[in-house]
């Protein structure tokens, strides 16, 4: 495995007091937790084109009126995700979704809240496009770049080509990849460290992985299965929205939303594909109700039996990811 990364061991604990300096390193074997990722399928990474990658997700350009970027609505201090429901694109305008996580989508099979885009090279471009987001085109976002003489020698040392649709595709998704979070608290325990959680935490991972059955979604070590699940979440009047049916066409995924990663899952409030949880409390509280009913409710959810202290030490061992 060759990838130009964040390294943030520990990210959520680290920012308990205040947001870290990630560590960038060229990996050659996957961090503590985590498997190998799988390599880019179009270009091998490189630590340039991570930083051309770095710098094109923060800066503004690529937004029709230059007042957005990637970063706006994944902040790095809220583990890439938007600290709002559904964050502010051009012109005033929303997200139609809450902006999810950013992390490990290196290891992702299909991006976006419905599996609607197959690749994160894809993905990256999306949003220049979308009026409710950057407003802009990609060819019109080229031509801003070209017309960028820091940019233009910037693109030149990364590729042969310089500034073109799939080189900016590449430089975006080599940074997105590079967002890393691994060596949490429960890694350490999973490698032979009974000291790593704390008791309450300890007693919140039997609940992960007893009677509140979250590791059915939540699988380790990536604390998602990748797949989409009808939880009830934005059900109005017993009608859930279309989610992965969009896509799909297909009536039997009605409301069925793809599992967000639990990694770093303290920072990236609120929750959801709605931002509609606004803490991991309120996420608990859902599931111990049974989600909300509807005609496709995934028939894993149903009401737990968590006692008050269930709810807490699980929250805490969320915390600790």
């Amino acid at each position: 495995m060759r990838i130009v990364a964040f390294v943030l061991s520990c990210f959520a604990a680290a920012v308990a007091a205040q947001p870290p300096v990630p560590a960038f390193e060229l990996l050659t074997k996957p961090p503590r937790g985590l498997p190998a990722m799988p390599e880019s399928p179009t270009t091998a990474p490189t630590a340039a084109m991570f930083a051309l990658g770095q710098r094109l997700f923060a800066d503004p350009i690529l937004s029709v009126d230059r007042t957005v970027s990637c970063q706006s609505c994944h902040l790095p201090e809220h583990a890439f995700a938007s600290p709002e429901p559904r964050p502010q694109g051009v012109q005033g305008r929303r997200a139609k979704t809450h902006a999810p996580a950013l992390i490990n989508r290196g290891y992702g099979t299909t991006m976006r809240w419905d599996g609607r885009t197959p690749t994160l090279e894809a993905f990256v471009l999306q949003p220049i496009a979308d009026p409710d987001e950057m407003g802009h085109t990609v060819p019109n976002a080229l031509t801003a770049l070209r017309g960028d003489r820091d940019y233009a020698a910037a693109f030149a040392a990364v590729f042969a080509d310089g500034i073109t649709e799939r080189n900016l595709a590449a430089a975006l998704a080599t940074f997105v990849r590079g967002i890393v979070v691994a060596d949490a608290p429960v890694d350490r325990l999973h490698k032979g460290d009974p000291s790593a959680l704390t008791v309450e935490q300890r007693a919140g991972l039997w609940v992960f992985e007893s009677k509140g059955a979250c590791w059915r979604c939540h699988s380790a070590p990536l604390f998602t299965d990748d797949r989409f699940h009808a939880t009830g979440v934005g059900v109005v009047g017993g009608e859930a929205l279309p989610g992965r049916s969009a896509v799909t066409g297909d009536p039997a995924d009605r409301g069925r939303f793809k599992t967000p990663t639990l990694r770093a899952i303290k920072l990236s409030s609120p929750y959801m594909h709605d931002g509609s949880l606004r803490t991991l409390a309120d996420v608990v509280e859902f599931y111990a109700r049974g989600g909300n009913a509807h005609g496709n409710l995934d028939p894993a959810i149903k009401p737990l039996e968590l006692t008050e202290a269930d709810k807490r030490n699980l929250v805490a061992f969320l915390e600790s990811l």
